[in-house]
């Protein structure tokens, strides 16, 4: 018998790397190439560092009534958190209790998985079609729970409303999280559903269209009993989650709509020329509605692409998994960092 045996044992996720290297181009964590709002700079630059020796607000309060307002939604609909992987991470503790395996795709963010290992929840990883979609009635079976991330990750493919509204009324007597980082790129989210179904969880973040993914805020709508819950559990869990600084620049980030509709329309621009360059370099994906490209090439192997770049200062994600190894998957920089990427690519090709 030793200590050893008594310890919980995961295989944790593995994050994107985050280079130490300078001048190098980062198309690798989907992270937005432009910096956060103007206004998160004056707040930074009008804290009180003196007010760092009191411990945050624990309800968010000021963060959470700027989230409501944006969204035209009671401050009791909305549960915020150290990004939405700790939003996500509450949720998948406070809500998949049963013994009914949890279901979510085989093909999507690779942290669903780590965090029912790490809780003991049974999953079933449901196959995403050949296309790469989600099949809504793959979901309409008896289950503890279902997770779907839309649009999905790492493959930006979007599922319409209409299909996400299905999925939560076929599974009335669970709850069913809908992951939305990537929503704001060309997704439509399920956020006026949570009046409708008591059942559905929408989880979004500041990390991709906000610019404020070193600050960590995420955020999710229900309905006020499952927001309840979900407090009762990180109260239960740590009661000073969030820091003060987050509370201040997540306001201060998500009060200025017009910057927030510049940038975004700016990097859905960009995505859309990458895609037509691409297309015209031979390579193949699906119609991304995120701030990257789930790409291949039908002649090179994805290990060559990706190295090639690497050593010509690109740096992009490739998942060494089943189905998806031969894919790279391109965040979508500056126009300047997306032109020489095509470059680098064009010269690949022709090597």
């Amino acid at each position: 018998m030793s200590w050893e045996d008594n310890v919980r044992k995961v295989v944790p996720y593995t994050p994107g790397e985050q280079p130490k290297i300078k001048n190098i181009i980062k198309l690798n964590t989907n992270e937005n190439p432009y910096p956060p709002a103007p206004g998160v700079v004056e707040a930074l630059k009008n804290m009180d560092v003196s007010d760092y020796r009191k411990y945050p607000d624990p309800s968010c309060t000021k963060l959470v009534d700027a989230i409501a307002s944006f969204y035209s939604v009671d401050p009791e609909k909305v549960f915020v958190g150290v990004g939405s992987d700790d939003v996500l991470a509450m949720a998948f503790l406070t809500f998949f209790n049963s013994d009914k395996n949890i279901l979510f795709p085989d093909i999507t963010y690779s942290f669903y998985d780590v965090w029912a290992d790490l809780y003991r929840i049974p999953y079933t990883q449901v196959p995403l079609k050949e296309d790469f979609t989600i099949d809504p009635e793959d979901y309409y079976v008896e289950n503890g729970g279902v997770v779907i991330a839309n649009p999905n990750a790492p493959t930006g493919v979007a599922l319409p409303l209409s299909a996400i509204e299905e999925i939560v009324r076929k599974n009335s007597d669970v709850i069913v999280i809908v992951d939305e980082a990537y929503v704001d790129f060309g997704g439509e989210s399920a956020l006026p559903l949570i009046d409708k179904y008591d059942n559905l969880l929408v989880v979004q973040t500041f990390s991709k269209s906000r610019s404020m993914a070193g600050m960590r805020i995420g955020y999710a709508f229900g309905c006020k009993k499952l927001i309840k819950y979900l407090y009762d559990v990180k109260f239960s869990f740590n009661s000073y989650t969030m820091n003060m600084p987050s509370i201040e620049l997540g306001a201060a980030a998500i009060a200025d709509k017009d910057y927030f509709d510049k940038t975004r329309s700016m990097v859905i621009a960009t995505r859309e020329r990458a895609k037509k360059e691409l297309k015209d370099l031979g390579f193949e994906f699906g119609d991304s509605m995120t701030n990257f490209i789930f790409a291949k090439h039908p002649d090179k192997h994805g290990k060559d692409i990706f190295d090639y770049l690497r050593q010509n200062g690109i740096i992009v994600r490739r998942f060494d998994l089943p189905r998806i190894s031969e894919y790279l998957r391109i965040s979508i920089g500056t126009d300047e960092e997306m032109d020489e990427l095509i470059r680098v690519l064009r010269k690949f090709l022709k090597e």
